[in-house]
């Protein structure tokens, strides 16, 4: 049976890095989209040149903190009103901020947590509620393949929240089974963004492989989706297996 088209498209994150090349992507597609960030002023800018390139489509944004989890329970209704809809959700939204545990760090890592993993799981309710109502939908959870392993250094807290967000996604997609809502966890590798500096390593692609590989994945839907697929697939079941000391080499 065939996939449907997931024509209007609500991605997080969308005023930088893989969220901004999302929205391109999207938008070249011919897809509908709302565009949700902190920064209003950036998401306007954002706005103004997809519709240059695709003046069929249709752009509308919004300046959401995903902090807070009130303005994301009243903004994604109020941006699914606007355009008709929401049909695909990408949370994406996410920083990278944060340091080895016990070395004065504690504050960005704490901003990191709150905001990968709470600031995620409102957007889920959001999105999960309004699918719900209409009786389908495509969830996706950005996730990634610090999630794998407890990682060292400026990753430890990054991989625990985005480990918390596998959970959250898996238990939803179980919530879920059987009805017309898809729930997929995408675990991007190195991919050269501005949350990834600090954390690059080998196999590191450039913003638009990473995001040519996001958006396929995306579109196939899968439950679990490595990108790239090689080689993150791989290195992924290798990294479940791998003695810590190992891990801690490779990473």
């Amino acid at each position: 049976m065939p996939r449907p088209v997931r024509q209007r498209i609500l991605v997080t994150g969308a005023s930088s890095g893989l969220g901004r090349g999302m929205a391109r992507r999207f938008a070249a597609r011919g897809r509908d989209l709302a565009l949700v960030a902190r920064r209003g002023e950036l998401l306007e800018e954002l706005r103004d040149e997809l519709l240059a390139a695709s003046p069929g489509i249709r752009v509308v944004t919004a300046a959401i903190d995903v902090d807070d989890a009130d303005a994301v329970a009243r903004g994604v209704p109020e941006l699914a009103a606007e355009l008709g809809g929401i049909d695909r959700f990408v949370a994406n939204a996410g920083i990278g901020r944060g340091a080895s545990v016990g070395t004065g760090a504690g504050r960005a890592n704490r901003a990191t947590l709150l905001t990968n993993v709470l600031g995620t799981h409102a957007q889920c309710e959001a999105a999960v509620e309004l699918f719900r109502a209409q009786g389908s939908g495509h969830l996706v959870v950005i996730s990634s393949v610090a999630s794998v392993r407890g990682m060292r250094g400026t990753r430890t807290a990054y991989g625990a929240g985005k480990a918390a967000l596998n959970a959250l996604a898996e238990g939803i997609r179980s919530d879920l089974l059987g009805t017309g809502i898809r729930v997929t966890t995408v675990l991007p590798g190195y991919i050269e963004t501005d949350i990834n500096v600090g954390r690059r390593g080998p196999f590191t692609v450039d913003l638009d492989t990473g995001v040519d590989a996001l958006v396929a994945a995306i579109e196939r839907e899968p439950v679990r989706a490595y990108v790239p697929e090689w080689p993150w697939r791989p290195v992924s079941a290798l990294l479940r297996v791998l003695p810590l000391p190992v891990v801690r080499r490779l990473t």
